[in-house]
C-alpha cells in the first residue's frame, strides 16, 4: 500500500501535468479567439473605409478624365495652332496668355500654358509651375514622342497639380506644347470632411495628395511603419494605429490610401483575449477542483484500508471478546434484514402509488378531452333518429356525417391531448380564425343550447389569420366557453361574447361571459394544473391549464381579467399571420 507521502507526490506531478495542459490550450485558446474576433472587428472597420476608397477613387479619376482631352482638343484649334507661327514678340506673348487666360477660366485648370518644343514658354495663364523640372522635362518628352504627355508636378506642399500635354503639329512637324495643368485643392478640401486620412503615393512612394496638411510631399516610410495588418502613422506626436486600405491607380502610377481606425480591432483583440482568458480560468479551476476530489478520495481510501488493517489487528488481539462481538453482529444483521424488507416494500408500494397517481392523471384528461366531442356525437344521433322519423334522410344523413366528422376529432384530440406537456416550439402555420371558431362551436353549441346560454361571435374575426394548429387553437376557445357554460349554468340572460380587441402583429381575442366572475385572491392560480373551484365530480380543473399551454406554445399567452359589468374576461393573445393564408393541421 502506498504511503500517505507517496500518493501527495503522485498527485503533485499530475497538477504539475494538468498546469502545463491547461496553460497550453488556455494560451491557444486566447490566441485564437483573439484573432477571431480582431478578425470580425477588422472586416466591420474595413468595411466603411473600403466605400471611402471606392467614392473617393472614382472622384478623383472623374476630375483628371475631365481634363485629359483638353491639350489635344486645344492643340487642334487654329487660333492656338497661329500663336506658335509668329516670332515671339510682345504682342504674340500678350494674345497667348490672354488665350491661355481664357481656356483656364472656362475649364476651371489650375494653369494653362503653351511652350515651344524645346521647352520654352510662350505663354502661361498664371504663371504657375514654369520652372524646368525634371516631371516636366518627361511631360514634354512623351509630346515629342507623338503620346499625351501626362506627370505629377510639384513645386512644395501648396503648389501640386496634374499636367497634361499635347503637341501642336503643322504638316507633322511639332511646332508647340499644349500643356493643361490640373489642381487638386477641391479635391483636398473634400477630403478633409472624412473623418478618415486620405493620401495617394506616387511611386516613389511620396505622399502627393491628403487631406492631412503636415503629411504632404512626405515619404511614407518617414510618417508610418510597416506594420500588417495595422500600421501607425504619425499623427502630430502621436503614432495612431489604422488599417491601410489601398487601390492602385495604373493610368496614373498612383496608389490610393484610406486609413481606418484600427483602435476597434485592438480593443475586439483584448476583449476577446480576456473572455478567454476569464474561460481559461474558469476551466484551470474545474481541473483543480478534479484532481483535488481525486487526491482527497484516494487519501480517504487509504484511510480506510489503514484503519481496517488496525481493526483486523485489534480483533486478533480480542479473541475472547469475538464470540459475543458476533452474535451481537448476527442480531444486528437480522435488524437490518428487516428493516432492507420493510423498505422494499415502502418503495414497491411508492411506485405503486406513483402509477396509479399518473393513470388518474391520464384518465382525466381522456375524459375531459373526450366529453365535448361525445356530447356533440350524442346530440348528433339524437338529432339523426329525429330526422328518420320524420322521413328527412337528407337532415339525417347530414347529422351522421357530422357525428363522423365528430370521430375523426377524437383521433385528432387523442394526437394532441398531451399538449400539455409539450414542448415550445411545435410545428405551426397560418391558421384562419373563422374555422378555428366555427369548430369550437360546433362543440360546445349544444350544451350552451342546453344550459340556456347565448354564443356571440364578432364577425371581425373572420377576416383574421393567426399562427398555430386548428385543432389544439379550437381546444383552447372550447376550453374557455365550456368553463363559462359551468358558471352560467342556470342563469337568467346568460351570455358568452367572442371578440376582438385588438389586431396588428398580435392578435387579442376577448372571451367574456356575465358569470359570477373569480375572486380576486385565487386569480393568479386558475391555470395550475387541477386547480377547481368547481364541485367534486364536475371537473378536475386542467382545461385552462390546457388552454394556456396551447397559446403559449404557440408563441402567444392568456391573461384572466375583470368584467367590466362583472363576470370573467380571459384575453387570448396570439401571433398574426398574413391574411389569406389556409392552414391544414
Amino acid at each position: 500500500m502506498a504511503s500517505r507521502r507517496g500518493i501527495r507526490e503522485r498527485f503533485r506531478r499530475v497538477r504539475l501535468g494538468a498546469a502545463l495542459v491547461v496553460t497550453g490550450l488556455s494560451l491557444a485558446a486566447i490566441w485564437l479567439v483573439a484573432g477571431i474576433q480582431a478578425d470580425a472587428a477588422r472586416i466591420a472597420v474595413g468595411r466603411e473605409a473600403a466605400e471611402t476608397l471606392a467614392v473617393q477613387r472614382e472622384t478623383l479619376t472623374g476630375v483628371l478624365d475631365k481634363y485629359r482631352l483638353l491639350p489635344p482638343l486645344l492643340s487642334r484649334q487654329h487660333d492656338v495652332a497661329a500663336l506658335f507661327r509668329q516670332e515671339p514678340d510682345t504682342g504674340e506673348r500678350m494674345r497667348a496668355r490672354a488665350k491661355a487666360r481664357e481656356v483656364a477660366s472656362l475649364s476651371g485648370a489650375k494653369d494653362v500654358a503653351f511652350l515651344y518644343p524645346d521647352g520654352e514658354v510662350l505663354a502661361s495663364a498664371h504663371g504657375f509651375f514654369l520652372d524646368r523640372s525634371p516631371d516636366r522635362e518627361a511631360l514634354i518628352e512623351a509630346v515629342r514622342q507623338g503620346r499625351l504627355g501626362r506627370a505629377a508636378i510639384a513645386i512644395d506642399s501648396d503648389e501640386r497639380a496634374y499636367a497634361f500635354a499635347s503637341g501642336v503639329r503643322d504638316d507633322l512637324r511639332l511646332t508647340g506644347i499644349v500643356v493643361v495643368y490640373v489642381g487638386f485643392d477641391e479635391i483636398e478640401a473634400t477630403w478633409s470632411l472624412s473623418t478618415n486620412p486620405i493620401f495617394v503615393t506616387d511611386p516613389a512612394g511620396t505622399i502627393f495628395l491628403t487631406n492631412q496638411p503636415q503629411w504632404r510631399l512626405r515619404p511614407l516610410h518617414e510618417i508610418a511603419d510597416d506594420g500588417l495588418p495595422e500600421r501607425r502613422f504619425k499623427v502630430g506626436a502621436m503614432a495612431v494605429p489604422y488599417l491601410d486600405l489601398v487601390r492602385d491607380l495604373p493610368l496614373l502610377d498612383w496608389r490610393l490610401h484610406v486609413l481606418a481606425d484600427a483602435r476597434p480591432v485592438m480593443e475586439a483583440q483584448l476583449t476577446g483575449g480576456l473572455m478567454a482568458a476569464l474561460a481559461a480560468l474558469l476551466a484551470a479551476a474545474l481541473v483543480a477542483l478534479v484532481v483535488w476530489r481525486r487526491e482527497r478520495a484516494v487519501l480517504g481510501r487509504r484511510a480506510e484500508r489503514v484503519a481496517a488493517l488496525r481493526l483486523e489487528r485489534l480483533v486478533r488481539d480480542r479473541t475472547r471478546a469475538l464470540n459475543a462481538t458476533n452474535r451481537s453482529l448476527s442480531s444486528e444483521i437480522a435488524e437490518r434484514r428487516q428493516a432492507e424488507e420493510r423498505l422494499r416494500k415502502a418503495q414497491a408500494d411508492l411506485v405503486q402509488a406513483a402509477k396509479l397517481a399518473a393513470l388518474g392523471q391520464m384518465s382525466a384528461a381522456l375524459s375531459h378531452e373526450f366529453n365535448q366531442p361525445l356530447a356533440a356525437i350524442a346530440t348528433y344521433a339524437e338529432n339523426a333518429g329525429e330526422f328518420l322519423a320524420r322521413g328527412r334522410d337528407d337532415l339525417a344523413g347530414d347529422n351522421l356525417k357530422r357525428i363522423g366528422q365528430m370521430v375523426e376529432r377524437m383521433a385528432e384530440l387523442s394526437r394532441t391531448l398531451l399538449s400539455f406537456a409539450r414542448k415550445p416550439g411545435t410545428s405551426t402555420m397560418p391558421v384562419p380564425l373563422a374555422a378555428v371558431l366555427d369548430e369550437a362551436m360546433i362543440l360546445v353549441g349544444p350544451r350552451a343550447r342546453k344550459e340556456g346560454v347565448a354564443l356571440v361571435v364578432d364577425e371581425r374575426l373572420r377576416a383574421i389569420d393567426v399562427v398555430g394548429g386548428r385543432t389544439r387553437l379550437s381546444q383552447i376557445f372550447v376550453n374557455l366557453a365550456n368553463n363559462a357554460i359551468d358558471a352560467l349554468a342556470g342563469r337568467p340572460g346568460a351570455e358568452i361574447r367572442v371578440e376582438l380587441e385588438g389586431a396588428g402583429d398580435v392578435v387579442v381575442v376577448l372571451v367574456s361571459d356575465n358569470g359570477p366572475g373569480i375572486p380576486a385572491e385565487i386569480g393568479g392560480t386558475v391555470f395550475e394544473p387541477f386547480f377547481t373551484t368547481k364541485e367534486v365530480g364536475s371537473g378536475i380543473g386542467i382545461g385552462l391549464s390546457i388552454a394556456y399551454s396551447i397559446a403559449r406554445d404557440f408563441g402567444g399567452s392568456i391573461a384572466l381579467r375583470d368584467g367590466p359589468q362583472g363576470g370573467c374576461v380571459f384575453a387570448v393573445s396570439l401571433r398574426a399571420a398574413a391574411a389569406g393564408r389556409q392552414a391544414a393541421e
